[in-house]
């Protein structure tokens, strides 16, 4: 991204990337995209809310109503007066806090379960007792694995093991992993989402904006480490848990002292502000550019852009407070990070497969991209219903796929619907024009007049 697609929406002089995309395609594909974003966007502040409100409600024992509100007021606030200026400065000192406090929360987890051969140990045990729950249980219906469970067949080592057999059990099977995460999902969230690319496309040169993608990713590696392992220390500290989102919490209230229990809390909510400031900014540029300038005043001024995108981030923010009290309100088997990736499972794929497609292959034609991209999130909202227990039952089937979260799957059947009609109605629909070809990788895309 950093080095060939980053460079290349630079030049082209773009905002937005489905502004990218209507350059190289057409109307049709920017207004789809745009508004696909827009609705995912509005829904995921009121997760990223629910999330926050959680932290602290856990923590504080404060009410969850209360610390959405609290919330929404903080980062909306500084996200209407600053704009992306205000975003990219809280960001940086927001990052430097939440890397500090996961770490803080790593090492004394890991002395609390006795280092890392403690862990292993512990969860060990945990699934051990899990693989003995599994076997005094009732078989799953359909003769299959229980759908969403968690149970395996590799032994009590699964949790820290590299490898596992191919044909192991496990809430993200290999495929999935492969297919969906790193060949489809992880590739269209850093080249496509438009909550990324805005930050590289508002730096002040090319060279800029490069360096902020590499410089992304050398901190995205340690990840893994403050993240991932502080899960598995909760699972270890933790094992009866019923509601997985709490997990955090509750190892901050159990392992860290006062001081450094306010340290973690803030370094939390710094990184669900972050991205909550980051959603808020990039749909009030989606309205403003994307939909108000380009369908209803061409020669907007920019006080008036700014007007637009300040009152976009007020009805969101009401409309992200009423949707996580309404999520608050559900059951919450799949947990936030499912929801939010299910969501983003949705349209990524084929929006990945248009944008791609579109930048590599100069017969890619407007007509066969909004057509293949409106087939491709078809295809994705389909799979999701026919695995739903009430649309699956009543049709007598049996799930669609055997694991309780399967949105990977959907991004890779997505993403291959849309590629596949894309490439074949391309050479039956009338080829793009000279302008369109401008933003295929070899030439050098002009920046359009506004």
């Amino acid at each position: 991204a950093a080095l060939v697609f980053i460079p290349f929406f630079y030049r082209a002089g773009v905002t937005t990337v489905p502004e990218f995309l209507e350059r190289r395609y057409n109307v049709g594909v920017r207004t789809v995209l745009a508004i696909c974003w827009l609705l995912f966007m509005a829904c995921n502040l009121g997760i990223m809310l629910l999330a926050s409100a959680k932290m602290m409600s856990a923590v504080f024992g404060w009410n969850e109503l209360v610390c959405i509100l609290a919330t929404a007021l903080l980062v909306g606030g500084y996200t209407f007066v600053g704009g992306l200026a205000a975003v990219v400065y809280t960001d940086m000192i927001q990052c430097s806090v939440m890397i500090v406090g996961c770490l803080c929360i790593l090492v004394l987890g890991l002395v609390e379960v006795g280092g890392l051969e403690g862990l292993q140990t512990r969860l060990a045990e945990v699934e051990a007792s899990r693989e003995l729950a599994a076997s005094e249980s009732a078989a799953a219906p359909h003769g299959g694995p229980v759908v969403g469970g968690d149970s395996t067949s590799s032994g009590p080592q699964q949790s820290t093991a590299l490898l596992l057999p191919v044909d192991t059990q496990t809430p993200f099977p290999w495929p999935g992993i492969y297919f969906g995460l790193a060949l489809i999902l992880s590739p269209a969230y850093w080249i496509g989402n438009q909550a990324i690319v805005q930050r590289s496309l508002g730096a002040r040169s090319e060279f800029d904006a490069q360096a902020s993608y590499i410089w992304g990713a050398l901190l995205k590696n340690i990840i893994p480490v403050i993240v991932a392992v502080p899960g598995l220390i909760g699972l270890a500290l933790l094992p009866d848990l019923q509601d997985g989102d709490t997990a955090i919490p509750q190892l901050v209230g159990r392992l860290l002292p006062v001081g450094l229990r306010g340290l973690f809390v803030a370094a939390f909510l710094a990184a669900l502000m972050s991205s909550i400031d980051s959603y808020l900014n990039s749909a009030a540029t989606l309205v403003s550019n994307d939909l108000y300038k380009r369908f209803f005043h061409r020669d907007v001024s920019d006080e008036r852009l700014l007007t637009i995108g300040r009152s976009t981030t007020v009805v969101l923010v009401f409309w992200a407070v009423g949707f996580a009290l309404l999520l608050a309100t559900m059951s919450e088997e799949s947990g936030i990070y499912a929801i939010f990736q299910t969501l983003m499972a949705f349209f990524q794929g084929p929006a990945f497969a248009v944008l791609l497609i579109g930048i590599l292959w100069r017969r890619a034609t407007g007509m066969a991209a909004l057509i293949a991209l409106l087939a491709g999130i078809a295809v994705s909202i389909t799979l999701y219903a026919l695995n739903q227990p009430l649309v699956y039952e009543a049709l007598g089937w049996p799930p669609l796929f055997q694991i309780r979260e399967p949105f990977l799957y959907f991004s890779v059947w997505a993403f291959a619907t849309t590629a596949v009609l894309l490439i074949g109605l391309s050479y039956v629909t009338p080829p793009s024009s000279e302008d369109n070809l401008q933003y295929v990788l070899g030439k050098r895309p002009r920046a359009a007049a506004q």
